[in-house]
């Protein structure tokens, strides 16, 4: 017998919920339904025994798990997501997380990131693939310790709202289909929340 949660992931359910309560929480805040400019990054994290053959080491973060890779608008809510081993490079996991994307962003010309995604390469496929202009926010030169980059905090603090979630904490699933679908009902949540706030 098939599950409610595995039926919605695959009819689009929850794909649809969620764009839904992104527009309106977009409109609560005084902004376009659609967005014009987007933050990607990603989140390398483990994974368990539960968590099937669909995993790899990561050498940068040194994590032996999966990578989330996220594109938010400015208000951190999320636009794409993708969940790859995590040996995948940021240059690839950009590539399967804006593969597509043009049709349902619309209104999307203007992708910041940081120096993970820097290259030629990357910044043409973007443009032929959707128009859109790929800005690396690079650290200062003269900095020292910490520093909050432009823009690339905004994707980093949903990458903290999603890790609040215990079943978020790790990647528990068999399939990234599920902890794809499960990073957009975080968000769900998180949205409901604001939008169940502000009419109170």
């Amino acid at each position: 017998m098939i599950s409610t949660f595995r039926r919605w992931r695959l009819q689009g359910v929850w794909q649809r919920v969620h764009e839904a309560l992104r527009r309106s929480v977009r409109l609560q805040a005084g902004r376009d339904p659609e967005p014009s400019a987007a933050i990607m990054d990603s989140q390398s994290v483990k994974t368990t025994e539960e968590s099937g053959l669909i995993k790899g080491y990561g050498g940068g973060k040194l994590v032996k798990g999966r990578k989330r890779h996220l594109l938010v608008d400015t208000l951190g809510l999320l636009l794409s997501t993708s969940v790859t081993p995590a040996n995948t490079s940021d240059q690839e996991g950009a590539r399967r997380l804006l593969a597509g994307l043009k049709p349902l962003v619309p209104r999307l010309e203007l992708i910041w990131a940081d120096s993970a995604y820097r290259g030629e390469a990357l910044a043409t496929w973007c443009d032929t693939m959707g128009g859109w202009r790929l800005e690396i926010i690079t650290r200062h030169p003269q900095g020292e310790g910490f520093i909050v980059r432009p823009w690339c905090w905004i994707v980093e603090r949903t990458l903290g709202w999603i890790g609040r979630q215990r079943r978020l904490s790790k990647d528990y699933e068999r399939k990234v289909q599920t902890s794809e679908t499960l990073l957009k009902l975080a968000m769900i949540r998180l949205m409901v929340r604001r939008l169940a706030k502000s009419a109170a």
